[in-house]
């Protein structure tokens, strides 16, 4: 499938964008503004962009601890966002969600579940009550390769086969479940191939390419929504640490070389979509970095709001008996 140009812009500027929040948040945590923290997805921007942009408004999306971006490429409100991510009053959830909770439920992302596999057992949830409701709305639902071993993938891609629910599982395989590479969890090769065994189509992307993960992602969305759910792995890699308090992050982490990373780094899906683009003379390079230099000041202002935001004040409940 050939993306159109505008699409590509649009998706590339989305991908821009959830670096540029990312990194905000990597800037902020290491000042200690926020609470915990925070596990970003820098790297892996393809994979979530690729498929949340195949999606309709009225879709749904499910997370892991690692969904800023999802957030982000699903529209949510960056300054409301971030005052989360940061445990302020002013985000999503009165700060009380903080970074691994992040839920902007006004876009239809339904949350962010940092236990491992929840995201699966919420996303099908979610399909069964859009099949029930008949509105022809479809979910994505995100997950980890450290999910694929435990029984909510099965429960959840069993359940998802024989109700015939319209919902694509969307495993983000970085090859690292914290810091246990895959090769040494995981039966097979590519985790896709699992869909056989519940009657279910399963595909294995490049999570790198943009391209080819919303051309993926377009098809099984649109299969899902007559009742054709799928499993779809991107292939993909995080430049950062399991966490921004990772002992050694990014650069000298134990279970990784610096080659390996630096490899994978050479394969950046935001600066390759980015020289695609000016390559393709989608648009100019002048033009686009006018179009970067505005979504750097929207996160900036969001940064400032969510810096601006006051603590949450303790809830007391307070309870009292007769006799």
């Amino acid at each position: 499938m050939q993306v159109p140009t505008e699409k590509l812009l649009t998706l590339y500027l989305t991908m821009f964008k959830v670096r540029t929040f990312e990194e905000k948040c990597s800037e902020l945590a290491n000042q200690g503004l926020a609470p915990t923290n925070p596990h970003l997805a820098i790297g892996q921007e393809a994979a979530i962009v690729g498929v949340i942009g195949a999606l309709q408004k009225d879709d749904y999306v499910t997370a892991t601890h690692r969904g800023h971006g999802h957030n982000v490429a699903r529209g949510a409100d960056m300054g409301k966002l971030l005052a989360e991510i940061l445990g302020r009053a002013d985000g999503f959830s009165g700060g009380r969600g903080g970074s691994m909770h992040a839920a902007s439920v006004e876009v239809n992302m339904m949350g962010c579940y940092p236990i491992v596999g929840d995201s699966i057992s919420i996303g099908t949830g979610l399909a069964l009550a859009c099949k029930m409701l008949k509105g022809g709305r479809a979910v994505a639902s995100f997950f980890g390769d450290g999910a694929a071993n435990i029984g909510p993938f099965h429960e959840g891609l069993n359940l998802a086969s024989v109700w015939k629910l319209p919902i694509v599982y969307v495993c983000e395989n970085n090859y690292y479940a914290i810091s246990t590479p895959v090769s040494k969890s995981t039966s097979v090769p590519k985790i896709a191939t699992r869909a056989s065994g519940y009657s279910m189509r399963g595909v294995t992307v490049d999570g790198m390419d943009l391209e080819a993960v919303y051309s993926a992602a377009c098809e099984l969305i649109e299969k899902a929504r007559v009742s054709e759910p799928s499993l779809l792995e991107c292939l993909t890699y995080r430049f950062r640490g399991s966490s921004e308090g990772e002992p050694g992050n990014p650069w000298k982490l134990k279970y990784r070389s610096r080659d390996e990373l630096e490899r994978w780094m050479e394969r950046d899906p935001v600066k390759n979509t980015r020289n695609k683009i000016i390559r393709d003379a989608v648009t100019g390079e002048e033009e686009l970095t006018s179009l970067e230099r505005k979504i750097r000041d929207d996160v900036e202002v969001a940064a400032k709001f969510a810096v601006a935001s006051p603590q949450p004040r303790p809830t007391v409940t307070v309870s009292s008996s007769t006799k």
